[in-house]
């Protein structure tokens, strides 16, 4: 990510950010927080554990990450359109998108939205912004964990991952309170060494292993198998997991302070840094592993049992690593897990990082805002970071990483909690975009009704996918669900209730309706409200 100031758009914060960033640097900064591949290692035990009445929907995995695949590109298109025509919301993002979509509307009722409208996007994005931190904290518990045990043999409990947990957390908010977030040039160094182990791996530990050896028993009957769905459901059910592994492309709005040519290449950058992370590396990577999965890669474990199999193996795509190694070479297959391993370790502490450095911007522009308490938008006099919410964020993805790494329930019921603040944000900027086009001159049907309007449509699909599968799915899976829904639900009326019970409510109100909205009117196009 690259090194600046947190200073948010319309906020009242102090400074300026220097526009340092190409295109190139805005996309490899957006790519930093995507991975371009990490999350298949962290995340294919929880799709493959996912059952529908008891039975796995592993099958329809790649499908049901083409499907997120499409939702996330739609949704990419929308942010990009955003970007295009508030290239001042600088790291305001979609929370500042709100709020000038209807402050720009001509007629007064439909400006006293505006308030409304960015409160709702603030606090919901928090479910994403606040809990995927943590999931990445569980993330690389378990694969600290798995480190551990094959170098020495030695299995970890809850008692010392939870520590791993605490640690890891504690490190990544100490990076992020120095204000230490890292070079564009080391950004883009990490992806290239990630692009280049994970496709490696794939074409040879997943796709050259199945081609030399084509009667091993495999899940997938061929690769056309992968690529087809079996069930329209399950391919839903699979793509409410699936979302995790692409979601912060839409970081790269936040970049708008810091671009040198914010109107053209931030909303490039969003849809390049998605095409190359999702639709090549994720799409890519999740067929060879699809494709491998079988008796030999999987422990002897035969058709659906291979999937039950994944879902109880702590890191699935390391031990079909390292089966397949050493069916090919004789031996290796150790070594090379733990190569894959650890250039997944490198990722998920990027990741985090990104996650927590573009999350707490949010928050800091609802505290500055008096949205909401002063505590989170302190600004450290030495290093210029939100300090404030850095603690809490650090704090709480202690606690959440702690929780996700016992069981693979409990990290899949925190993905889905975070899953539907991202399904709910996404949806939501679709339809902001739509807005925001409504009343302009260079509206287009496709460009802002169109592909906007499907963009909803996915993300409310995904959102009937995760209550469907809490009241019909079943099983393990059906708990789950129902626990996030909880989550979201306790959230959602927290948020009611402090949007009528903030103190400092009538100063919010003046800062939409009075303050900002004369620094719009007062600002001249294509500049930022720094």
């Amino acid at each position: 990510m690259a090194e600046t100031q947190v200073q948010t758009a319309g906020t009242g914060g102090t400074g300026e950010m220097k526009r340092t960033l190409s295109l190139t640097g805005v996309t490899v900064n957006g790519m930093a927080l995507i991975a371009p591949g990490a999350f298949l290692w962290t995340t294919f035990q929880e799709q493959a554990a996912q059952t529908n009445h008891g039975v796995p929907t592993g099958h329809d995995m790649w499908t049901g990450l083409f499907f997120a695949f499409v939702l996330a590109m739609l949704t990419a298109w929308s942010y990009s359109q955003l970007a295009r025509i508030y290239p001042e919301a600088g790291t305001g993002s979609s929370y500042y998108f709100a709020e000038a979509a209807f402050l720009d509307k001509e007629k007064p009722q439909h400006q006293a939205y505006a308030r409304w409208a960015k409160f709702v996007f603030g606090w919901m994005s928090h479910l994403y912004y606040w809990i995927y931190p943590g999931i990445m904290i569980a993330f690389i518990g378990t694969l600290v964990g798995y480190i551990v045990q094959e170098i020495s043999g030695t299995q970890l409990g809850w008692g010392p991952l939870s520590l791993i947990c605490v640690a890891s957390a504690l490190l990544v908010g100490y990076i992020a309170y120095r204000g230490i977030s890292g070079s564009t040039l080391t950004a883009l160094v990490i992806n290239v060494i990630q692009i280049v182990t994970l496709v490696g791996m794939t074409i040879i530990f997943f796709i050259a292993f199945r081609i030399g050896h084509p009667h091993a028993g495999y899940v997938q009957a061929n690769a056309g198998a992968v690529l087809l769905p079996h069930n329209f459901v399950n391919l839903l059910y699979q793509s409410t997991i699936a979302i995790l592994l692409l979601v912060g492309f839409e970081s790269i709005t936040a970049l708008g302070a810091e671009a040198k040519n914010p109107e053209r290449d931030i909303q490039r950058g969003v849809l390049i840094s998605l095409l190359i992370q999702g639709g090549f590396c994720y799409l890519f990577e999740y067929f060879g592993a699809n494709f491998a999965l079988g008796t030999v890669t999987m422990a002897g474990q035969k058709g659906a049992n291979a999937f039950v199999a994944a879902g109880n193996d702590s890191a699935p795509i390391g031990t079909m690593v390292q089966n397949a190694a050493d069916k090919m070479f004789g031996g290796g297959g150790e070594a090379a897990a733990l190569l894959v391993a650890f250039t997944v370790l490198m990722a998920l502490v990027g990741t985090t990082l990104a996650c927590v450095n573009t999350g707490v911007r949010v928050s800091y522009a609802m505290a500055k805002d008096k949205e909401l308490p002063s505590v989170i938008g302190w600004l450290h006099g030495r290093f210029a970071t939100p300090h404030g919410g850095i603690l809490v964020m650090t704090v709480l993805s202690a606690l959440i990483g702690v929780y996700g790494v016992h069981t693979v329930d409990n990290l899949t019921q925190i993905t889905l909690a975070s899953n539907i603040g991202t399904f709910l944000v996404y949806g939501m900027t679709c339809l902001i975009c739509v807005v925001a086009f409504a009343s302009r001159h260079d509206k287009h049907t496709v460009k802002h009704l169109v592909l906007p309007g499907l963009g909803l449509v996915m993300n409310v699909a995904e959102l009937i996918g995760v209550v469907y599968l809490a009241i019909a799915g079943g099983g393990s899976g059906a708990t789950d669900a129902i626990k996030a829904i909880i989550v979201v639900a306790i959230w959602a009326v927290a948020g009611v209730v402090w949007f009528k019970a903030n103190p400092n409510r009538e100063h919010a109100h003046r800062i939409t309706f009075q303050e900002r909205r004369q620094q719009r009117n007062a600002q001249p196009a294509g500049t930022s409200l720094t």
